[in-house]
């Protein structure tokens, strides 16, 4: 499959190269694909292409902003620190659909009533881009992606906003992804901590896949709708995994029930020590990335990296500075109140404030007898 697609845009390529872009016949359509969501982490909030067909030059083609290079060296420290290289290329129609089939990924088309002239501009401004350091860009989750590139080549044909994003603008981002982790638990769990307060404004930018649609299905031109057909191309089935316990917060509720009840000192600052690694790691990827979403990561006072002292403190000191973390735990608190996390952050919350008590000498709610 991916020797087909390397020939095929080597074709093109070669193609835009050595000869001028043919002029578009009447018959040149222009639509937008909006993809299902995937299983892997990268496809969970779907996808978006841009297809031009036109039969009197023999041309169907897909122009796709969602490749990139897994051979790229230290791939995945660029992916954290959000300068990985994402870029442009283009498939035959049969090509892209082939591999939703495969994969029983639903594909929905809207086409786009455009004029030949602004269908010609689009045709030769991608195939420029093609050729040309445009082809690539530096990926940002809500800022830059496949979807936002899109919008933006649609929008610059009118010098003007013609999309504009019609889903709920008062909802937080953070909310706005949520439901794309029902059932997939630890994705959830791991988006929610890596994620800081940016994903916590209002969802005002266009940037997913099912909004370009909706927005598309609202957008005008001259008084008349922009989409002039919509359709599904491609049948998907859907890929919400069954419910399991391995899977769930569940399985963190008991593992946390099981270290509390141990109640071994030794248990719980090893415990509270590991939460002080991730704190650190929460931080310091905040300074490294220049992604905004993992600047100013409050969950850092709910694994606060100074739980790393506390294996190695006594006394007079290791109250104090309980205190300390208890009063930054209260803070965390009183930040969560309204964030959509809050629940699945409750058991470490509830956890760690316990664990606190117990190694300041204190018996929560006298469940327990004194730590051993």
């Amino acid at each position: 499959m991916l020797k087909r697609i390397l020939s095929f845009s080597f074709l093109i390529l070669t193609f835009i190269a050595f000869s001028q872009n043919p002029p578009l016949s009447p018959e040149t359509k222009v639509s937008v694909f909006t993809c299902d969501r995937g299983e892997e982490l990268y496809s969970t909030f779907g996808h978006t292409a841009l297809r031009i067909t036109d039969p009197n030059n023999a041309l169907d083609v897909v122009y796709n902003y969602g490749y990139f290079d897994f051979r790229t060296e230290n791939f995945y420290f660029k992916f954290v620190k959000g300068d990985l290289q994402y870029f442009m290329n283009v498939t035959s129609y049969d090509d892209f659909v082939f591999e939703y089939k495969l994969e029983r990924r639903q594909v929905i088309e809207q086409t786009l009533n455009l004029p030949l002239e602004r269908k010609q501009e689009l045709f030769d401004a991608l195939n420029k881009s093609l050729l040309t350091d445009e082809k690539s860009y530096t990926y940002k989750f809500i800022d830059r992606n496949c979807t936002s590139m899109v919008v933006n080549k649609i929008n610059s044909l009118f010098g003007t906003e013609k999309i504009q994003k019609v889903d709920d603008k008062s909802i937080s981002y953070r909310t706005l992804l949520y439901p794309y982790f029902e059932n997939y638990f630890w994705y959830k769990l791991g988006i929610n901590i890596v994620f800081g307060a940016k994903t916590d404004q209002h969802a005002e930018k266009l940037f997913l896949p099912i909004e370009l649609l909706n927005s598309l299905d609202k957008a005008t031109m001259d008084g008349k709708p922009l989409v002039s057909k919509k359709e599904t191309v491609v049948q998907g089935v859907s890929s919400q995994p069954p419910f399991s316990f391995f899977n769930s917060i569940y399985l963190i509720c008991v593992l946390l029930l099981i270290l509390i009840i141990i109640n071994n000192s030794i248990l719980f600052k090893s415990y509270l020590f590991v939460c002080g690694i991730l704190g650190l790691f929460l931080c310091l990827i905040g300074l490294y990335s220049e992604h905004q979403e993992l600047l100013w990561n409050y969950n850092a006072l709910l694994f606060n990296p100074l739980f790393l002292l506390i294996p190695f403190v006594r006394d007079n000191f290791l109250k104090k500075g309980i205190i300390t973390l208890l009063v930054l735990l209260l803070i965390y608190c009183i930040v969560m109140i309204t964030k959509p996390h809050l629940m699945i952050m409750l058991p470490f919350i509830v956890a760690n404030i316990y664990i606190l008590l117990k190694l300041n000498g204190r018996n929560p709610l006298k469940l327990l007898t004194a730590i051993k």
